[in-house]
């Protein structure tokens, strides 16, 4: 059975590259060589390097890339597409003669690899996805969705990838060789380290955190950030400073998407720096607790007392209601009639984001009371005070805007399966599953490149289709 969907042909994806602005805009942060003490020129536009990278992403390796762009028919695609874009610029126009792997790898280490340069190639590349996701209706400040249902064309989700590297042998390994006894260290990726996945599973290699927004159709994904892990565990630290660093630029967005990596101290800042509703899971209840993380193959929840709250009844007298969570959800607990406790999940009808003076921000949800408690609402607190920490308790640990149970959390939580997505994506780029190159800066390059090749596609897919029409840029 073949796929619903229709594959999209190498030739439209060079065409995307080169048809994006992104791609001579980035190109402009490039700096040029200094020719005081003479050197040879450069046979062709700094762009080509960039734009080199990306088709890396298209054809699986630098040296199919090569072999594709010496085809009559793409380099001429090529040619033609940037002397249409620059008519009156010779200077920006390709030679006759095909760009060759050597030329991208002597840019790529000499120019794009330079931390100086590819820290500002990546900040400007973070600001022009952001303005294309704005171009494709995505992160609208004036868009659908509300705090308690978020839209899904203003949600930010992420993932971390580790790049399975091009060598198989750990730093510090060696072999003897059999023809003369010498014993050599083997070659090996010396930035790589033991990651561990969301599943619990280990993998080795280079890991990265990659941020996208994407739109309801196929192949509206837009790659937004992306930033290299330099320390196992720390995944959860890089993908926080690319929020931080990208919710100036999407005052628009709602909610970000995570999996557990993203723990209570992330959800505060989330909550209450950068005023966005996080979604994901609670952990299961911890070893060593009275209830263990898995019974008979089943995942087992935890539940917590959260804070009492007094009510009026009707009839003029007072309760004390005990507030509890589990699996994120806020609830009250009863017995059986043998007496066995039982957590009752109170039904959310209400999240209000509060922003204050100083800049942060504050999230209440209102929650539906039985009739025995008299009807009505109750509002409980999501983000954490020095009250919480005073009894040290985690509220945002235990404690979602959204939980699990809601009716909103599987449409939302649903763009997981786009960042493993990615993730998958990031694979079938590279030859053999394996990295393009050696170093963690030559893989954030490599990244950037597929980072571009995915964008440019999807601008160009979004462009065909003018129904409905593309809003203008923010």
């Amino acid at each position: 059975m073949g796929s619903p969907s229709e594959g999209i042909s190498s030739l439209t994806k060079v065409e995307a590259i080169f048809s994006n602005p992104a791609l001579y805009e980035l190109a402009e942060r490039i700096p040029d060589a200094d020719r005081s003490r003479g050197g040879r020129p450069k046979t062709y536009p700094a762009f080509m390097w960039l734009a080199f990278e990306a088709l890396v992403s298209v054809f699986e390796s630098a040296r199919q890339a090569e072999a594709e762009l010496a085809h009559p028919v793409v380099w001429g695609l090529v040619r033609s597409i940037v002397a249409r874009r620059f008519p009156d610029d010779p200077a920006m126009h390709l030679p006759k003669e095909p760009m060759r792997r050597h030329h991208h790898a002597y840019g790529r280490d000499r120019y794009l690899c330079d931390p100086t340069v590819l820290g500002e190639l990546a900040e400007l590349q973070r600001e022009l996805a952001v303005r294309q996701a704005r171009r494709m209706g995505l992160l609208d400040p004036e868009g659908p969705g509300s705090w308690a249902r978020p839209d899904l064309t203003r949600v930010l989700y992420a993932d971390g990838k580790v790049m399975t590297p091009l060598y198989r042998a750990r730093p510090g390994e060696t072999r003897v060789d059999k023809t003369t006894g010498e014993i050599r260290e083997v070659r090996a990726e010396s930035d790589a380290g033991l990651h561990f996945e969301g599943d619990g599973e280990t993998a080795w290699g280079i890991k990265f955190v990659l941020v996208a927004a994407r739109v309801a159709g196929e192949r509206g994904r837009v790659i937004l950030d992306l930033e290299w892990v330099p320390k196992p565990g720390g995944e959860a630290a890089v993908a926080m400073a690319c929020f931080r660093r990208l919710a100036p630029l999407v005052p628009g967005a709602q909610a970000v998407v995570y999996d557990t990596a993203l723990r209570g101290v992330h959800h505060q800042v989330l909550l209450r720096e950068l005023g966005l509703v996080p979604i994901n899971r609670v952990t299961a209840a911890e070893k060593g607790s009275s209830a263990p993380r898995r019974g008979k193959g089943r995942r087992v929840e935890k539940t917590v007392h959260v804070e009492d709250k007094d009510l009026t009844l009707p009839d003029g007298s007072t309760t004390t209601l005990r507030v509890f969570a589990r699996a994120g959800a806020i609830g009250i607990v009863e017995l059986t009639d043998r007496g066995e406790p039982y957590f009752v999940e109170l039904s959310r009808i209400r999240t209000h984001r509060i922003a204050d003076k100083n800049g942060r921000y504050r999230w209440y949800n209102g929650y539906a009371l039985p009739q025995r408690y008299g009807g009505g609402s109750v509002s409980v607190r999501l983000h954490g005070t020095e009250e919480d920490v005073a009894r040290r308790f985690n509220r945002t640990e235990n404690v979602r805007v959204i939980p699990p149970s809601d009716p909103s959390f599987r449409r939302l939580y649903a763009r997981r399966n786009d960042a493993e997505s990615i993730n998958r994506g990031v694979v079938d780029s590279m030859y053999l599953g394996r990295a393009h190159s050696v170093g963690h800066l030559r893989q954030k390059v490599n990244l950037m490149g597929y980072a571009l090749m995915v964008n440019s596609l999807s601008l160009l897919l979004a462009s065909s289709n003018p129904s409905p029409p593309l809003p203008q840029a923010a």
